[in-house]
């Protein structure tokens, strides 16, 4: 008689990096420049903090821009120059917010994850309900109508137009 199997519960992987490196991919195979919008809260993000802004901070991952880029299922490890300065950067992934093409926005927005939601809990009034951002996003760049007439009419190729900006998939 076979002793009895036990059954080991493995704890599920998120997708978040798994989506994170097919964009970077997808980036760098039709010649975009990757970058990472992070959200800098507790002590394991490891970034220049003079450029950190509103506490994110967002950083170009491209080949050209970085060294010995790493990005696994725990955080995105990679060397940088700010300033001509070399530093070490260590990013979660539960901390980035999103990744996404520089030229044209789009790309793929993240949850922050449960530590920015304790955060926000700490930080708001009690008898106020505390919203939370939905895990997908498109990036879209913001441009006019006039400008986009002028686009279209325009014999030149098209540029980047605009910044960038976030828009909640429901």
């Amino acid at each position: 008689m076979l002793p009895q199997a036990q059954v080991l519960f493995m704890s599920e992987i998120s997708t978040k990096p798994y989506f994170m490196r097919a964009i970077y991919e997808w980036c760098t195979d039709n010649g975009y420049t990757p970058y990472l919008a992070v959200k800098v809260h507790g002590s394991a993000v490891r970034v220049p903090m003079e450029f950190v802004r509103n506490g994110e901070i967002v950083l170009n991952i491209s080949f050209g821009a970085t060294s010995g880029l790493k990005m696994d299922n725990e955080a995105v490890t990679f060397k940088a120059r700010f300033g001509g300065v070399s530093r070490d950067i260590y990013v979660p992934v539960e901390n980035v917010q999103a990744v996404y093409a520089s030229e044209n926005g789009q790309g793929m927005a993240f949850d922050v994850g449960a530590m920015a939601d304790e955060l926000e809990d700490a930080e708001a009034p009690a008898e106020q309900p505390v919203s939370r951002p939905i895990g997908l996003a498109a990036v879209q760049t913001d441009t006019s109508e006039k400008n986009q007439a002028e686009i279209k009419n325009s014999p030149e190729p098209q540029k980047k137009v605009g910044k960038p900006s976030l828009k909640i998939i429901k």
